[in-house]
């Protein structure tokens, strides 16, 4: 058959050229109809640019401003887990351990999870080793979800989590926490379920306002999900920087829930080595079944030699446990130093941040009193607006205090001369 080399320009995806039957064939195509390739790319994420922690982050070290915006500290690990993980390594320890994790790892975290929780876990089908807590959140996701599936995300969110639900195709449903208390509104998550609802993504404590679940919460959980067929997504990376003698409740404390979940931790957050991206996931048997099977084929091993020295060192419990004090301690010193400041602290009862209201400085909105204040004062701080698909703007940053008590000092010198 003879062929015509036609090109073409269809803006604004497509641009090339096409081999068509010439004769009487060609004055009958309709180039309008034509399904062409594109070869332009077609992002997966068209709203996500760059986070606003590597804005924030990226101005603090053009400006040398003290950051209290991402959650890092400044304060040097335990030495001891450092000499661990030396050892590992001189030791040989620097090939593949299975994909679900170096086993006395995962022995040593059930026994953790005995010793905390009152629950058993078994190593081998239910706890797997993942590179850092995000990773496991996403995994989780993309284990379970498929297009057009609903997931409910409380707002204000940790970042990734929308961008996680929207990659694999699934509808984030977004409900906001009770503004000041940061608080769930259950009755508004009863009226969001429907036959689409495939999951609830929860987080406590609560990045980044702090609020923890209590026992109502639970209740009022179990009861939304009893007899239906939703997965929880359980982000519990601050177990252990919790306050005011106020006891975290994981959902591995509570049998039925703990079937139909994946809860998931970091190793970064609990023993001060957040850029190690260390963390793990633990499930159902048939729900971690299907998390590896994502697992194997992205990640597949995580390092070794920092497996084998947390196996070693997760033996000794006085790190972990004495945590929540010695991170109450930073909070508590540098809510009193922020008495000097303009700012209102709202309720911090975890994690590494605290919420502090500006409305009393000024009606800027929050991310351009962000940016305002790392320029001209020289603290970088996260708008809490960040946290909301829909910029929801209540004139509220994020503080970071897991930070060494001369970097707070330094930046509440700064912030007290805020107009």
């Amino acid at each position: 058959m003879l062929q015509q080399r036609v090109c073409v320009k269809i803006q604004p995806h497509f641009q090339g050229c096409l081999y068509l039957p010439s004769g009487p064939f060609a004055e009958s195509i309709n180039f309008n109809q034509l399904n062409f390739m594109s070869s332009s790319i077609q992002s997966k994420l068209p709203g996500a640019g760059t986070t606003i922690f590597t804005v924030m982050s990226a101005l603090a070290s053009e400006l040398k401003a003290v950051n209290l915006g991402q959650g890092f500290p400044d304060y040097p690990m335990d030495e001891s887990l450092i000499s661990l993980v030396n050892e590992a390594m001189h030791n040989g320890c620097n090939q593949y351990v299975p994909m679900q994790g170096y086993l006395p790892l995962r022995e040593a975290i059930a026994e953790k999870i005995s010793f905390l929780y009152g629950n058993s876990m078994n190593p081998d089908s239910q706890i797997t080793i993942t590179p850092g807590g995000t990773y496991a959140i996403y995994t989780a996701l993309t284990a379970v979800l498929h297009p057009g599936d609903e997931v409910i995300v409380f707002e204000p969110a940790y970042d990734s989590y929308i961008p996680n639900i929207e990659v694999n195709g699934a509808v984030a449903v977004r409900i906001p926490l009770k503004f000041p208390g940061y608080t769930i509104d259950w009755q508004e998550v009863n009226k969001k379920i429907n036959p689409l609802t495939r999951m609830i993504l929860l987080n406590s404590p609560h990045n980044p306002t702090g609020s923890v679940l209590r026992e109502r919460d639970i209740r009022e959980l179990r009861d939304l999900v009893k007899g239906k067929d939703i997965i929880i997504v359980s982000d519990e990376v601050y177990e252990h920087l919790i306050f005011d003698g106020i006891p975290h409740l994981s959902l591995l404390r509570y049998p039925d829930l703990m079937e139909k979940s994946f809860v998931c931790f970091s190793f970064g957050k609990v023993y001060h080595c957040t850029g190690w991206k260390m963390g793990y996931c633990i499930s159902s048997p048939q729900w971690m079944e299907e998390f590896r099977k994502i697992h194997q084929f992205n990640c597949f091993s995580c390092n070794s030699p920092m497996q084998v020295g947390l196996a070693g060192f997760l033996k000794n419990r006085e790190p972990y446990l004495s945590l929540g004090s010695f991170m109450q301690k930073k909070r508590d010193y540098f809510q009193d130093l922020m008495k000097q400041t303009r700012f209102r602290p709202l309720p911090s009862y975890g994690s590494y941040f605290q919420v502090y209201d500006y409305s009393g400085i000024s009606d800027e909105r929050e991310r351009d009193f962000a940016i305002r204040i790392t320029r001209e004062y020289g603290v970088a701080a996260i708008p809490v607006s960040a946290f909301y698909r829909d910029g929801t703007d209540h004139q509220t940053v994020r503080f970071c205090f897991a930070k060494k008590e001369s970097t707070l000092e330094t930046a509440v010198e700064r912030l007290i001369k805020i107009k």
